[in-house]
């Protein structure tokens, strides 16, 4: 496919000198001869490379707004700036905001190709290194053979073949958005983008904006997620956090397939897959008249469920497998020997799920790769006991807060002895001693709290 190139001058002399020079190249030019006409081409479709005179039509605008607007829209299109009175300052400040290179009046025709060409290549291998970057950071497998992660490979394999919208619902860290890739990677729409919005992270003013963009009164173009994501797939994670009243907005352009950007009055059509996720109960909170029950039935075309990795315990080896040796690549360590027969592993309630196996194997696979599996057994006992006591301890005061005194005490005294009685191996006389209490009295305690012989 021929590469095209954006050339924007307001002298037709320098401006056609420019075009002919590269239609011999073989390259696809479009131009344009003042700022306003240059506003219009970046906006209807942005070049692979654009040459730009830093001096323009307009005496409040030039070309260094127009090297800003491209570079929000897509930071690594080259954008080489040109100026035939041009001061070392200028041409300073036009690299520090983002031009590829800065040529002055007049050029040789083999000093404009060869930038350009330079430009295209350097372009290309940041293209490159984004996509080895993504696939590093997002080419996990969705790995387990418990009957609930069976269920959803099926399923994924199913979505691949249709367009349907996802809802796709589960605990923090179960890996909604690597389902979401996973579903993404398998369609038609594979090549297109893949643009993730996490409605949890965004300030209460900007959903709009972040979703259809904004327009501004000089021209620019600010570009939201639904356009980004146009012909390929748009993940809202945490859809449930989406302000009612914006709910209504995302509901009109799942029916019409178009919406308005912030400030702007032009309809812009999209076509685009949605998947969403949540952790919280969508259904519940439609209940509750916290969430559209129209927009609901509009996600929720087919359901997607994750489970805890608690209730899924059988998938902890092979996780522990799959991720020391796929970590162990990515970080060029050795592979840890982790024992995957370890207690710790299947008592423990992994309230991070998936996302925090991985952290802890990754925290082994960098700090200990080389110890023995004894020593990194030791090590992951005392992550996974220190990280049980914080959480404990965050669920009784929690539950405190919320109960009148005597039951809070009782609450705390439950939890309390229980865990000593756990340290202490159900040994009731190592337990009185360490605690400072009778032994018989603590069998009493005990009694009357309900707290039964522990093994």
């Amino acid at each position: 496919m021929l590469k095209e190139i954006l050339v924007i001058d307001d002298n037709p002399d320098i401006r056609f000198l420019i075009c002919n020079i590269l239609e011999e190249q073989n390259f696809k030019v479009r131009s344009a001869a003042n700022f306003n006409q240059a506003i219009i081409e970046i906006n209807n479709r942005l070049p692979d490379l654009a040459i730009i005179d830093i001096k323009l039509d307009q005496p409040d605008k030039d070309g260094i707004d127009l090297l800003k607007l491209i570079n929000k829209i897509n930071k690594h299109t080259p954008v080489i700036m040109i100026s035939g009175h041009a001061t070392v300052q200028i041409a300073v400040e036009a690299i520090r905001l983002g031009a590829y290179e800065f040529i002055e009046k007049p050029f040789s025709k083999e000093k404009i190709v060869n930038y350009v060409n330079r430009g295209l290549e350097s372009a290309l291998l940041k293209k490159e290194k984004d996509i080895i970057e993504n696939k590093l950071f997002h080419s996990f497998e969705l790995i387990g053979k418990s009957p609930s992660i069976i269920k959803v490979k099926k399923i994924i394999d199913k979505l691949s073949l249709n367009e349907s919208r996802v809802l796709i619902s589960g605990p923090t860290g179960s890996g909604k958005e690597l389902v979401a890739r996973k579903i993404h990677k398998n369609s038609l729409r594979a090549k297109e983008p893949f643009v993730i919005i996490n409605a949890a992270l965004l300030k209460e003013n900007s959903y709009e904006k972040e979703l259809f963009g904004e327009e501004f009164e000089d021209g620019n173009i600010s570009f939201g997620a639904l356009e980004r994501a146009n012909k390929g797939t748009l993940l809202i994670d945490e859809v449930s956090e989406i302000p009612f009243e914006t709910q209504a907005n995302v509901l009109r352009v799942l029916i019409d397939q178009k919406f308005k950007r912030v400030n702007g009055s032009k309809d812009i059509s999209v076509n685009i897959r949605l998947i969403s996720s949540s952790s919280q109960n969508l259904y519940e909170l439609v209940n509750m008249n916290k969430f559209r029950e129209d927009l609901y039935h509009r996600l929720n075309v087919m359901p997607v469920e994750l489970t805890s990795l608690s209730s899924r315990t059988e998938d902890i080896p092979l996780l522990i497998e799959y991720f020391k040796t796929k970590l162990s690549e990515i970080n060029g360590v050795q592979i840890p020997d982790i024992d995957i027969k370890n207690d710790s592993l299947y008592t423990y309630n992994w309230p991070g799920n998936v996302r925090e196996l991985r952290n802890l194997v990754e925290r082994i696979t960098i700090l200990s790769s080389n110890d023995s599996k004894q020593k990194i057994n030791q090590v992951i006992d005392g992550i996974l006991n220190f990280s049980s006591i914080n959480t404990n301890n965050e669920n009784i005061l929690k539950q405190s807060f919320d109960s009148p005194l005597k039951e809070a005490r009782e609450h705390f005294e439950k939890e309390y002895l229980t865990t000593q009685l756990k340290k202490h191996h159900g040994n009731i006389s190592k337990t009185a001693d360490f605690i400072g209490m009778e032994r018989s009295a603590l069998h009493r305690k005990l009694k009357s709290l309900g707290i039964k012989g522990i093994n």
